[in-house]
């Protein structure tokens, strides 16, 4: 049983299914990918998993315990964080003001959170007074990243962490996912740049048209010929 875990899930928008039968799971410090062509239901699944798609079928177990009927509030409330593609910084706001805000349902001390958050990305901490707005995208993606940390989420979920981002950029980012995975945090993440990923996986998802295609290592899914073939470029 996986530490979370979305079960059998088949779920869509409107009268149409985007998952069918779909199953995602991921252990404390562990990093999960999720991959496929466009139009898979890769984002669906983590939207699904986090409260934001009712289920027609199957459940999301959390800990332990059936969350499938919990909102989305609820399940941050008991230590599920989710950093959004877009729009996931206040841009009028300071780099600090974002950190400050991701705080929002403690009522205990921040600022050794947010020393932590400028140990993990030191350029915020030189941009701390800039509005986040102002920052490149690499840097708004660590904002974002950041302020879901301030809640001490035993999972954080991330959507396309690196669209947008140079590869620079993207290396760095996953660098500071793999240090975050090791404060015994779950990492489950969509993303783009398939093979990257997989690098840095332990277990990876293949999904297509809303089915589990492939479930591996990430090092299995990147030697195995039809994922390369079909999936990363060959």
């Amino acid at each position: 049983m996986s530490f979370l875990l979305g079960e059998h899930m088949t779920g869509g928008y409107g009268a149409t299914d985007i998952l069918h039968d779909c199953s995602i799971g991921v252990e404390k410090g562990e990093i999960v990918v999720i991959v496929g062509p466009n139009g898979a239901g890769k984002s669906t699944a983590m939207k699904a998993v986090f409260g934001m798609l009712p289920l027609r079928q199957g459940r999301i177990l959390f800990n332990d315990q059936d969350i499938t009927q919990l909102k989305t509030e609820e399940r941050v409330l008991r230590g599920m964080g989710f950093v959004p593609q877009n729009h996931n910084v206040f841009t009028s706001m300071t780099v600090e003001e974002n950190l400050e805000m991701g705080a929002f349902i403690r009522t205990d001390p921040i600022a050794d959170s947010i020393a932590q958050v400028y140990e993990l990305f030191p350029i915020l901490k030189d941009k701390r007074r800039q509005p986040a707005g102002e920052l490149s995208g690499g840097q708004r993606q660590q904002v974002a990243v950041g302020r879901a940390l301030m809640t001490h989420p035993k999972v954080l979920i991330l959507d396309e962490p690196t669209a947008g981002v140079s590869p620079i950029v993207m290396d760095e980012l996953f660098d500071r996912i793999i240090d975050i995975a090791r404060l015994d945090v779950a990492i489950l993440m969509v993303e783009q740049n398939a093979k990257q990923a997989l690098e840095i996986a332990d277990r990876g998802y293949v999904l297509v048209q809303g089915h589990n295609r492939f479930t591996d290592s990430g090092e299995a899914l990147l030697a195995n010929p039809e994922v390369r073939k079909a999936f990363l470029g060959g």
